[in-house]
């Protein structure tokens, strides 16, 4: 797991200076705090900031060169299969690779097949390979996006990085891009391939990039959806969904320094931790309690798996007082803004987790895979069309008498049938983007003066099966842009790789094959997930509901930062003095939260504070 920039030249030699490729590897260190290294001649400069997993020995640093200087790779990811593909590689072209480290197998690999080698790689990667004589470049993000890979394309240069900080280390022009502020607001997070900057794109997953002749052209090299429909039985289903995820995990278990996994007590991560401790003994576990919000802490039902498993469990317990103290410090590390709140707990988990491990497991990805959210229960619910969908459709407008809240069950309760009620009243695709949304486009349109529709960009495949298509949505929005980029920017600022075994391609593509009565009922999410391993865990792990936890927002913005709110947000909003938000917006704002104390404002607020953060750090 590691940290890449670099600068590649279109149309003259590179005449600009060393210190801007010193400047942008500075600002990757936490990804790759073990080496660094530098490759430059007169077209292009390549860099790479590498934490040692496989083969943690110097030959296997990077920048990566071939024996006859030809060739040069920098590399950010884990091949799976490396070995196997190491293999067939000395046996069909008699290649000689010296090093046990995957670099090596790719780099050799796209010397003697080309971009076609993409398509065997089982793992998650983004590189920059680079072809001297040819003067040709391939770039290419994994198939999901778990890895990731932001660029900037102007007339006579691109320049590309794994975060946007280091990007902006070059001069890139620093203009907000105003469609993508209003998808900020509206999600928490800007989908791909957009970034806040107008100059600043994301490579979206599944896709390449190949520059050749001064010419950049990007491809898709992975579909998997719509699909060829399985006609496997359910018992068969299972069997296969247990075999498929049984191997991945194993494959993701090889390391050559300390791994472990991450275990709230939930399906996902116990599913993973159970398979782990099969494989590996004397297997660490680690999970977060949150001893003064007893609603979301789940760190007894982590210990119970690892009593269960076998595991030698870490738990941290994080009071609200803890979480504050390191407010500033998960801020400081945000670059693009990114406001799921959540993302403080998996920074705070991995900079625990990190003290004992340098890889850990994780159950990322199985909620959009098998149906694992409450908007996937309310989509089955609206599909019925009986009587109860009919109720709350007419009627459900009757929940804005009770409270709406994430942090209690009443308020939750209210909050839901508040959202079912509107979405019931939209077509499929409206329903979609709606429940997906954290602000409603009302009061996005208050804040920004720009009109924009997200379905003019962003639209649901068509495939027969409305549920299916809903969740291939969320892998292409939600998964891609939040959950993964949240993983992977807050355990890399610990220096700390997260796997995701649930994301291996081939599980993937025949989990989406099976149809979605396969995965949910009306008593059930992840159904068959459930099915194919309740004999492995206590039955507690599958019965009770699932919780998430956002930081107690509300409770600190009425106490300890009331001031900076009244401040900050309220008075002297940094967005509104340079024009980026309305001030009509932000006194609508103030105006919904101290009339609806436990709504949705905190959020909407927070969302506010992220976005002048990086405003203040980075533009202004």
């Amino acid at each position: 797991m590691c940290g890449i920039a670099g600068f590649i030249s279109l149309n003259q030699p590179i005449d600009h200076p060393k210190s801007h490729l010193d400047s942008a590897l500075q600002k990757l260190k936490n990804r790759g705090p073990d080496a660094h290294g530098i490759y430059r001649d007169e077209n292009c400069e390549l860099g790479h900031t590498r934490l040692s997993i496989l083969d943690t020995s110097p030959a296997a640093n990077q920048p990566m060169i071939s024996e006859n200087n030809r060739y040069t790779i920098i590399f950010n990811g884990e091949i799976y299969n490396f070995d196997n593909l190491r293999s067939d590689l000395e046996k069909s072209y008699g290649v000689n690779i010296k090093t046990s480290s995957d670099t090596e197998v790719l780099l050799n690999g796209l010397i003697l097949e080309g971009k076609s080698f993409i398509e065997k790689l089982n793992g998650f990667f983004a590189f920059c390979f680079y072809d001297k004589i040819k003067n040709y470049y391939l770039l290419a993000r994994d198939r999901f996006g778990i890895k990731p890979l932001l660029y900037s394309h102007q007339e006579n240069q691109f320049i590309f990085s794994s975060e946007l900080k280091s990007l902006m280390c070059y001069p890139i022009s620093k203009e907000l891009d105003q469609i993508a502020l209003n998808q900020f607001l509206q999600f928490t997070y800007i989908p791909s391939p957009r970034t806040i900057l107008k100059n600043g794109k994301k490579l979206q997953a599944g896709r390449l990039i190949e520059i050749e002749n001064k010419k950049v052209s990007i491809e898709k090299y992975f579909t998997y959806y719509p699909c060829e429909k399985s006609t496997d039985d359910y018992a068969t289903a299972q069997r296969k969904v247990k075999d498929l995820l049984n191997k991945a995990v194993q494959k993701r278990l090889i390391s050559d320094v300390p791994l472990g996994t991450f275990l709230s007590g939930g399906i996902d991560s116990s599913i993973v931790s159970a398979i782990s401790a099969k494989h590996k003994s004397n297997l660490e576990t680690f999970s977060i309690g949150f001893p003064d919000e007893p609603l979301f802490d789940e760190s007894k039902y982590a210990a119970d798996v690892a009593k269960h498993i076998g595991s030698k469990h870490h738990c941290f317990q994080l009071t609200n007082k803890e979480l504050f103290n390191h407010l500033d410090q998960f801020l400081d590390y945000l670059d693009e803004p990114m406001a799921d709140s959540s993302a403080l707990n998996v920074f705070l988990l991995s900079q625990e987790t990190k003290k004992h491990v340098t890889v850990s497991l994780s159950g990322d990805g199985a909620d959009e895979l098998f149906s694992g959210y409450n908007k996937h229960q309310a989509l089955y619910f609206s599909l019925q069309k009986n009587w109860k969908t009919k109720l709350i459709k007419n009627y459900g407008n009757l929940s804005k008498l009770l409270p709406s809240s994430r942090n209690s069950k009443l308020g939750n309760l209210g909050r839901q049938l508040h959202k079912l009620h509107q979405g019931l009243n939209l077509n499929n695709e409206e329903r979609y983007f709606q429940w997906a949304s954290f602000m409603d486009q009302e009061m996005v349109h208050q804040l920004s003066d720009l009109y924009y529709d997200v379905r003019n960009e962003l639209h649901i495949d068509k495939s027969g099966d409305v549920f299916n298509d809903f969740l291939f949505m969320d892998f292409n929005l939600v998964l891609e842009n939040d959950m993964l980029r949240k993983v992977d920017l807050m355990s890399m600022s610990q220096s700390l790789e997260v796997r995701t075994p649930f994301l291996d391609h081939k599980l993937v593509e025949y989990v989406f094959s099976l149809p979605s009565k396969y995965k949910i009922d009306h008593s059930s999410r992840k159904k068959i997930l459930k099915d194919a391993f309740k004999d492995e865990l206590p039955v507690e792990v599958f019965n009770r509901r699932k919780h998430g936890f956002e930081i107690p927002l509300d409770k600190w913005f009425r106490g300890k930062l009331k001031s900076f709110i009244d401040d900050e947000i309220f008075e002297n909003n940094v967005a509104v003095k340079e024009g980026i938000l309305s001030k009509k917006g932000i006194v609508s704002l103030k105006k919904s939260w101290f009339e609806n104390p436990i709504g949705n404002a905190p959020y909407h607020i927070w969302t506010i504070i992220v976005l002048n953060n990086f405003l203040k750090k980075y533009i202004f």
